[in-house]
């Protein structure tokens, strides 16, 4: 039986993947998470087999918690799954040892086939997005989003998207200030000067459609 653990912080989405999941014979969600500090514990106590991780959790993000796992079960898989387009977290978070990376509106045989590989010892993306790699890794330039930290880098895209410093606070559990310090070092990393800079880099280099 593969036991398998969701974190997402929609208890709609959770009941979705259990029913996906369960509906196969040797598959069981044996546990679940709302946020990465609950994640953290359950995975601590509950013996499975991979954990399916949601990227964008409250408070602690699911690139915080994938950095946990590694420290502490460094052979446990881990897919990664999001809403956001495969080229703006994919990269980052295979980098940071997750096993796989899948789009929340892929078909339930995916999601099947993505445990699967994962679990056989492989790493699970999309073709399209295998084929991006590989023209990346090619690249001999680096991005300037690539020197931000997980956490900056979240937080840009958000600037991007238009949202306010206190709502990014807000989603984030941590206060306007301590957005408005990640903003400054954003700025910095990236040599910019505005919000609207980093807007026009982010459709650029298509991090937000």
């Amino acid at each position: 039986m593969i036991r398998v653990i969701t974190v997402d912080d929609h208890a709609v989405v959770r009941r979705g993947l259990k029913q996906i999941i369960e509906e196969e014979s040797d598959m069981q969600v044996v546990n679940e998470a709302g946020n990465g500090r609950d994640a953290i514990s359950i995975i601590r106590r509950t013996a499975c087999d991979v954990v399916i991780l949601d990227i964008s959790l409250p408070g602690m993000s699911g690139i915080e918690v994938l950095h946990y796992i590694r420290h502490e079960h460094p052979d446990l898989p881990v897919l990664i799954m999001s809403m956001h387009e495969e080229k703006q977290y994919a990269f980052r978070v295979l980098k940071a040892g997750a096993s796989g990376y899948l789009m929340k509106d892929s078909i339930p045989e995916e999601l099947i086939n993505a445990i699967r590989r994962i679990i056989a010892g492989g790493r699970y993306i999309s073709n399209s997005f295998s084929e991006t790699m590989l023209l990346e890794q090619e690249s001999s330039g680096k991005s300037l989003h690539e020197k931000l930290s997980d956490r900056e880098f979240q937080i840009m895209c958000m600037i991007a998207r238009g949202k306010a410093l206190k709502d990014i606070g807000e989603v984030l559990c941590i206060s306007g200030k301590t957005v408005s310090t990640y903003r400054t070092r954003i700025l910095e990393k990236m040599k910019m000067k505005t919000n609207a800079e980093i807007v026009s880099y982010a459709l650029k280099h298509e991090l937000i459609t």
